[in-house]
């Protein structure tokens, strides 16, 4: 391995790595991440004096917004490993094309996921410390952070050995990141699922979920990392790969949609004090039904039936509706996880006025949380620009 190619540059020199095409879809998309990193940092200088005052959390709401985009950023980080993998880990040909622009994606989704939890703990530095110190074995927390810091050192190395075109490493460090990254994602869903005073997610069915959700995001990720590299004008071999990924993405929403239903139904049956309830009032709700089911769900699906999966520049729009779709999922599942009211008895009453516990993010929580996405969209363009992340027809035989 030569390490002189550590960073093999799509384009060698500093002027044309700066190198900016005019279009009207490029200056909008780089004035909206600067004014969303803008606000970023701004909310990150209110959270830095006014501490968890300025969110709109509670002690009887205590994960608010930012858990929900930490979920989001790392589910996407997952679903593009889990993809990626298909590819030059598992020799699957048509998905060998994406493997350093997809690994690419979930070290950067992991990286900013990371970045927004970090101004939720308190004291990220204070944690990695005791982290390594006093581990906690019996914590689902300690575990999907230890797991999670694994699982960025694995792909960075797959990342590293991919390009210097060393296929038996990167595929050692892909196959290793994939391990870790699945232990390390349905151990998230754990941290939901062994929660026994929430009936509303206590059961092993957040674990499964969440791989599976995690998949569909990935999908629709690389649609719209495809369709904005390529801009609607797809090579054979891209047009090849968006094709089978589109049957794919088809069957994992087939198999999403049932597991939400049985997810409802179980939920429902039995008028299980604090899962019942809970569940009706998540069925009535636009976040659910709107978000989750429509644009997450339903949309996509539909297109994809409707066309056989051909429609391809149709799906790389719908992926937009189906990470909005995708980001509901995960702010529900913080927030209706926490509506159940935990409460003495005493106070009872009060609960029967007022069922449910409702929570309303703070502007400061929506600066962050958005200020993210351009954070994650900029980092995307100068990896994009820095490294060479097309594909090689002739790397694929």
């Amino acid at each position: 391995m030569n390490l002189n190619n550590l960073l093999p540059y799509k384009k060698q020199t500093l002027k044309s790595f700066f190198s900016f095409e005019f279009t009207t879809a490029n200056v909008a998309m780089f004035l909206l991440s600067i004014a969303l990193v803008t606000a970023m940092f701004y909310g990150i200088g209110v959270y830095l004096i006014e501490g968890h005052h300025a969110y709109g959390v509670t002690r009887q709401h205590a994960w608010g917004l930012l858990i929900a985009m930490y979920v989001f950023f790392v589910v996407s980080s997952t679903g593009l490993c889990i993809m990626s993998s298909i590819g030059h880990v598992f020799n699957i040909e048509a998905f060998k094309i994406i493997g350093k622009r997809a690994i690419v994606g979930a070290i950067i989704m992991i990286l900013v996921g990371f970045s927004v939890i970090a101004f939720e703990i308190g004291h990220p530095v204070r944690m990695v410390i005791y982290n390594i110190l006093t581990p906690g074995l019996t914590s689902a927390i300690w575990w999907m952070g230890t797991l999670y810091g694994m699982y960025l050192f694995f792909i960075i190395l797959e990342f590293f050995f991919l390009n210097n075109n060393n296929h038996k490493y990167s595929t050692i460090f892909g196959l290793a990141g994939l391990v870790v990254g699945l232990a390390a994602h349905s151990n998230l869903g754990a941290v939901f699922g062994f929660l026994v005073a929430r009936p509303f997610t206590n059961g092993p069915f957040f674990p499964l979920y969440f791989i599976l959700s995690a998949m569909v995001t990935g999908s629709y990720l690389l649609f719209l990392m495809y369709g904005w590299r390529y801009k609607m004008k797809f090579p054979p071999e891209v047009e090849t790969f968006l094709y089978t990924l589109a049957k794919v993405l088809g069957l994992l929403l087939a198999v999403l949609i049932f597991f939400e239903i049985w997810r409802m139904l179980t939920a429902i049956y039995g008028n299980m004090p604090e899962r019942a309830d809970v569940a009706m009032h998540t069925l009535s709700s636009a976040n659910f039904l709107v978000g989750e089911v429509l644009l997450g769900m339903l949309i996509p699906f539909a297109i994809i039936i409707y066309s056989k999966g051909k429609a391809i520049k149709t799906l790389v729009y719908a992926s937009i509706t189906g990470m909005v779709g995708i980001f509901w999922m995960r702010y529900d599942l913080v927030h209706d996880t926490q509506l159940a009211h935990m409460m003495p008895l005493k106070i009872k009453e009060y609960a029967q006025t007022t069922p449910f516990v409702e929570y309303t993010p703070t502007l400061v929580e929506w600066m962050i949380s958005l200020g993210a996405l351009g954070l994650a969209v900029m980092m995307y363009y100068a990896a994009d620009k820095f490294f060479d992340l097309d594909h090689k027809v002739e790397e694929l035989h």
